[in-house]
């Protein structure tokens, strides 16, 4: 390992270390003292538990998970009691069971054990598939890169913020990365069954495969003998878990529409990137403006081969701009990016190449990147000197970046563009026209 191998791993390893004694040391403490001062129930912050009850209900006593006396049962487990609207302070979410019912099929191999062993069990699972996924996406991608380096995207990946939180709250949005990193990486090598395959299984979370979904539809006739064989497992695997479903429950989704339609009233609608850094009316207009251009720019690389430039531009492409358009900005989410993060790093130095104005892209994208990692370092830095309650006044100072990654990320990708090399086939297919 050389010199700057090992100054990268040893930088690397201080950003992941002092990420994770952040959120437990500092924002957690802060959380807990703002809600007993609040007098708000935090309880066992598992967004796995909703979803585990309902399937332990439906599959063990076959009650349905969609029900009002389910959602109370929930509340119970989740935040220890049931939320009593008369109190201002509870929390808005009803932690109702707002998923497709098939979701109930992945959890099947829990329903009988403990929710404490699931709990400490799902934890590990989702650290081993996010590792596993920057690994996924590096094939995917098709960066051959040192082991080191390897280490390096690892460790970063699972002591950034967003990965944080989406294991601190069991998010099966993790999970739902993990398996579109598979379905990218097998469609990059031809295994175009399992492809199709992976991301039926992803659409356990809708709004974050609709566009993946039109994109695999896009792209698909670009070579219809052999890519058609992606779809079908797609459509055969939604349509298999479906039937299933609805002989379990019949009618169940109705009652995931009416479950959809709820959570957005009770949540306030919900919000994209956009929507806050534009307010709702413009943000709306851009978020239609964008996807329709994403849609033609799919078009008219849809010929371009797996494993090429332009199709692992096209699908980090994909997930960029869903970030920035579903309704919601978690934080965990933002695992959406990483494709986009590696097509960007890979062609860094011809960025740099560029004009002026790209090079101030560049390092102003950079800079929020790894804000959340400088804020988590300096606060860590500071509770050795400063008392923890006045440390603990700054919790949001990582969070600072939130709302510029995806936009950022997002406009870099698409400057990219114009430095990756053009298939033959797409230089030919531009002459013809």
């Amino acid at each position: 390992m050389g010199s700057r191998s090992k100054l990268g791993f040893l930088l690397a390893l201080l950003a992941a270390g002092s990420m994770w004694i952040y959120v437990q040391l500092i924002l957690i403490p802060h959380q807990r003292a703002d809600e007993v001062a609040t007098q708000r129930p935090r309880g066992n912050l598992s967004d796995l538990y909703p979803r585990w009850l309902g399937a332990r209900e439906l599959l063990r006593h076959g009650r349905d998970p969609y029900g009002a006396n389910i959602t109370r049962e929930i509340q119970t487990g989740y935040y220890g009691r049931p939320l009593d609207p008369s109190r201002p302070n509870d929390p808005k979410d009803q932690q109702a069971f707002a998923y497709p019912l098939y979701v109930v099929f992945l959890l099947a191999p829990t329903v009988g054990l403990p929710f404490a062993v699931v709990h400490t069990t799902f934890f590990w699972m989702l650290l081993a598939i996010t590792a596993g996924s920057v690994l996924l996406w590096l094939k995917a991608i098709g960066w051959s890169t040192s082991c080191n380096a390897k280490l390096v995207w690892i460790l970063l990946t699972l002591s950034s913020f967003p990965a944080v939180q989406g294991m601190k709250l069991q998010q099966l949005s993790l999970m739902v990365a993990a398996l579109l990193a598979g379905s990218m990486c097998c469609l990059a090598r031809h295994k175009f069954v399992w492809a199709g395959i992976l991301l039926a299984l992803a659409s356990i979370k809708p709004q974050l495969v609709a566009l993946p979904v039109l994109w695999l539809c896009i792209w698909v006739p670009g070579n219809w003998r052999e890519r058609r064989r992606a779809l079908w497992g797609f459509l055969i695997t939604v349509a298999t878990l479906t039937i299933a479903g609805e002989l379990l429950l019949p009618g169940w989704i109705g009652e995931f529409r009416t479950a959809c339609a709820e959570y957005y009233q009770y949540t306030g609608g919900g919000k994209s990137v956009l929507d806050v850094a534009l307010t709702p009316a413009v943000g709306r207009v851009v978020s239609v403006v964008l996807v329709g251009a994403f849609l033609l720019w799919s078009w008219r690389v849809r010929r371009a081969p797996e494993g090429s430039a332009e199709f692992q531009w096209s699908f980090s492409l994909c997930l960029a701009v869903t970030l920035v358009v579903i309704p919601m900005f978690a934080p965990y989410n933002q695992l959406l990016l990483i494709p986009a993060v590696i097509v960007i790093v890979r062609s860094i130095r011809e960025l740099r190449k560029k004009n002026p104005l790209t090079r101030l892209l560049v390092s102003g994208t950079a800079l929020a990147v790894l804000f959340p990692w400088i804020g988590a370092i300096s606060l860590v830095s500071a509770s050795i000197l400063i008392p923890a309650e006045v440390v603990q006044r700054a919790w949001a100072l990582p969070l600072y970046s939130n709302f510029a990654i995806p936009v950022l990320v997002l406009a870099l990708l698409l400057v990219t563009r114009s430095v990756l090399p053009v298939p033959r086939v797409l230089r030919q297919d531009a002459a013809a026209e």
